[in-house]
């Protein structure tokens, strides 16, 4: 069974089959797609930051940041353009979020990790302590 659904670009009622967009909202996208690839593809644009991508193509800044989120803009060829980190909004070319954010995500962890092992230790000699005042009172 096809599932019929409201386009989230237009709102137009499609077939969703393949795409999550209508047939029109997806020539649209292509066509912005060619037009930011074709500008990027000159030599002399290659170190173009996204502003300047925006402002060349008219393709909105979160269009472009999701043809290179999605691969289609690859970043070791353009080293200008990225998008934002879900945790801080650093400018980044590859993942959900930076290195910064990253890092502070593991010295949390290990830090919960160090305090678990610490509480299970307390804990552990508080029962090897009750045992043994049980042991000398029998």
């Amino acid at each position: 069974m096809k599932n019929l659904v409201n386009c989230p670009n237009c709102g137009t009622l499609f077939v969703k089959a393949l795409r999550p967009l209508c047939n029109n909202c997806h020539k649209e996208r292509e066509e912005s797609y060619n037009q930011v690839y074709q500008y990027m593809r000159k030599k002399e644009n290659r170190m173009a930051g996204l502003q300047e991508v925006h402002e060349f193509t008219g393709v909105p800044i979160k269009l472009i940041q999701e043809f290179i989120r999605e691969g289609r803009l690859h970043t070791s060829s353009f080293p200008n353009l990225g998008y934002p980190c879900q945790s801080c909004g650093a400018l980044i070319q590859q993942g959900k979020i930076c290195q910064s954010c990253k890092d502070n995500i593991e010295t949390g962890l290990k830090q919960e990790v160090r305090e678990k092992q610490f509480d299970e230790r307390k804990s552990g000699q508080a029962k090897l302590s009750r045992e043994s005042l049980r042991d000398r009172l029998n």
